[in-house]
């Protein structure tokens, strides 16, 4: 049978070592000879509540009701278990598991393989664990590495995380480092550097730093402050880039901001808008409204329902402008199709089509056919065919040529 020591309610005892269990009463004040820096409790401490260590503690199992403070370091080789109450430790925390019904406070490190919480966890120091669930709010101001966490409400570490799967049900605050998976609800910031695989958020994501990694699916907004390489990109709303972006593929409801190159291996597909300050290229570029850059380049296709406006120019295998669109730069091609009452600049492409009511600048293709009602302003240059509709304006008399201009 495991001997034990009770301590009635109220008061102030001093022990220097337990053999056994220990049993605290209510609001009871324990401490240590001067002579020692801890107290060492070879079995269980259980405390009814209301009571405070002014010392180091180490056990084996600790549990108690309702609220203790732990004036110095909490040492448990087994497990924490604190009923409809809550835990405050002063110095620094190791346990195998810990489970608090309330809030969990440490001033220094905590070392655990399993924290569950259930309303908030705060940590001044750093954080190993496998795994911490809190069912409030998860604060931290060290580093924090963790197989997973999971948190149902906010989360805001100040310091580098090192984290397999982050879950988080409201707004999640990070200072950059590795993360596996991250799973939000609402919002997800990283204020420094940040490695990924996947993002999955249903509010908006804003970014700082150098940030790479695979993919990254947002409900709302994406903001990066800073630079991004990526495998895939799908945002509901807009992405604003501060720096260069690199990746895969991107998909996007609204509108794209880069301040910097867009260099895609796969496609760009946007609903709204795309503004970037240098070249914009891709697999594919599909965009529904306007499309600003220095250069757009894309291996096979470019199709643009509204204004197309670059330096120097848009090329691709095929370039399709939609109804009532414009481009501001030349056009560069295998294939242009410029569909009715479009407006163009300079086209130079293998085969040109204009359909009804397009103007355009000058002209250069092998093959080209323009439909009434168009106007050409410049060169109407072709080496193999010309069709012209009735109707057709031009000002200066078609050329057929041995060689084009490009």
């Amino acid at each position: 049978m495991s001997r034990r020591t009770a301590v009635p309610s109220g008061g102030t005892i001093t022990l220097d070592s337990v053999d056994g269990d220990l049993e605290v009463g209510r609001h009871v004040t324990v401490k240590v000879s001067k002579l020692q820096s801890k107290l060492t409790v070879s079995g269980i401490v259980h405390c009814d509540g209301d009571d405070i260590f002014e010392c180091n503690l180490h056990a084996e199992y600790f549990e108690a009701e309702d609220r203790v403070t732990i004036r110095g370091d909490l040492e448990v080789r087994s497990d924490v278990e604190v009923e409809d109450g809550s835990l405050e430790v002063h110095g620094s925390m190791a346990a195998r598991n810990v489970d608090v019904d309330g809030m969990l406070n440490v001033s220094r490190n905590l070392v655990v393989a399993k924290a569950e919480v259930g309303g908030s966890l705060r940590v001044d120091g750093t954080v190993k664990a496998q795994r911490v669930e809190v069912g409030g709010t998860f604060e931290a101001k060290g580093e924090v590495a963790a197989e997973s966490i999971e948190i149902g409400g906010s989360l805001d570490l100040e310091s580098n995380m090192l984290v397999g799967s982050l879950e988080v049900g409201g707004a999640a605050r990070a200072s950059g480092g590795r993360i596996r998976r991250v799973d939000v609800g609402g919002s997800f910031e990283s204020v420094k550097d940040l490695e990924f695989e996947k993002i999955d958020v249903g509010g908006t994501v804003r970014l700082a730093g150098r940030n790479r990694g695979g993919e990254i699916d947002v409900g709302g907004s994406l903001r990066v402050e800073g630079d991004l390489d990526f495998k895939k990109v799908d945002v509901g709303g807009t992405v604003e880039i501060r720096g260069s972006a690199q990746g895969g593929h991107m998909e996007v409801g609204g509108r794209v901001d880069v301040n910097g190159p867009l260099k895609l291996s796969g496609n760009l597909e946007v609903g709204g808008s795309v503004n970037a300050t240098e070249e914009v290229t891709a697999g594919n570029v599909e965009v529904g409204g306007t499309v600003r850059a220095r250069k757009i380049s894309a291996e096979e296709h470019v199709e643009v329902g509204g204004l197309i406006a670059t330096k120097d120019g848009t090329s691709a295998r095929v370039v399709e402008i939609g109804r009532d669109g414009r481009v501001l730069g030349p056009i560069r091609a295998d294939k242009a199709i410029i569909d009715r009452n479009a407006s163009v600049e300079d086209v130079y492409a293998s085969e040109i089509f204009l359909r009804r009511g397009v103007i355009t600048n000058n002209l250069y293709g092998r093959r080209i056919a323009i439909e009434s009602h168009c106007e050409v302003h410049g060169d109407l240059q072709y080496t193999d065919e010309l069709r012209l509709d009735d109707s057709v304006s031009v000002s200066k008399q078609p050329q057929k040529v041995e060689k084009l201009p490009f």
